[in-house]
């Protein structure tokens, strides 16, 4: 007899390029996620799978950077402190909508190396998407420092992962390769700010867009994957 059963479509691929201390980056995720939410209760709901990739915004910042944010922003963008603290009151109101309670009053500024380099051990455990949660949360909302690689070992171990096997992955420093191929692969697709997401290889949408955007490329995808396999099928 005919095999009638048919295979299972292969998940749209989200590949987001961003950095932990990106403020629009954990918009851009959240927005992500309530797209997706969204498109999960359609009759026909596509199947996404996301992965997240290393981007530094400022990879010569110090891991003890004295001074808050606006200081910062100040000093590297070259604008006044009273500027600086006007984009952080902007943005704060920006994460507000999107269900996020930014504390750049708590907020410590520092290298993020080596939170990427946690991120892909995580990815290696299967459980990138819930570290990526919670180094966010821990950076915007409780002013943990994600420069100190004990800090980040706690945090690990909040996201599900081992404490010891995470600060030895930190320690052993073996995963700063990674780290950097993907910067080289944002370099190749020319990608110079973040949040970026690619979408099935295709499609490249640039900053914190919306969550009805998200829901729709999602869409749009899913359909031109169903239009294809009819004509295959023809």
């Amino acid at each position: 007899m005919p095999d009638t059963t048919s295979a299972a479509p292969a998940p749209i691929r989200i590949d987001v390029w961003s950095d932990i201390a990106c403020p629009w980056c954990y918009i851009g995720k959240r927005n992500l996620e309530n797209g997706l939410a969204d498109v999960s209760t359609d009759a026909d709901a596509p199947v996404v799978e996301v992965t997240y990739h290393s981007f530094e915004l400022s990879p010569d910042t110090p891991v003890d950077f004295a001074g808050g944010e606006a200081d910062y922003l100040a000093t590297h963008k070259g604008i006044s402190r009273d500027q600086a603290q006007q984009m952080l009151e902007r943005v704060t109101g920006v994460a507000a909508e999107a269900g996020l309670e930014y504390r750049f009053d708590l907020l410590k500024h520092t290298n993020t190396v080596k939170a990427h380099e946690l991120l892909h051990f995580a990815k290696e455990q299967g459980r990138q998407l819930e570290l990526a949660e919670r180094l966010m949360s821990a950076y915007f909302t409780e002013g943990r420092n994600l420069g100190l690689e004990d800090e980040l070992a706690d945090l690990a171990a909040d996201a599900g992962l081992d404490r010891d096997a995470a600060l030895e992955a930190l320690q052993s420093g073996r995963y700063l390769a990674a780290v950097r191929a993907d910067q080289a692969q944002a370099q190749a697709y020319g990608i110079n700010g973040v949040p970026f997401f690619v979408i099935d290889g295709k499609y490249g949408v640039s900053g914190a867009q919306p969550a009805e955007a998200f829901a729709q490329i999602a869409r749009q995808v899913w359909a031109e994957r169903a239009e294809g396999d009819e004509d295959a099928a023809a």
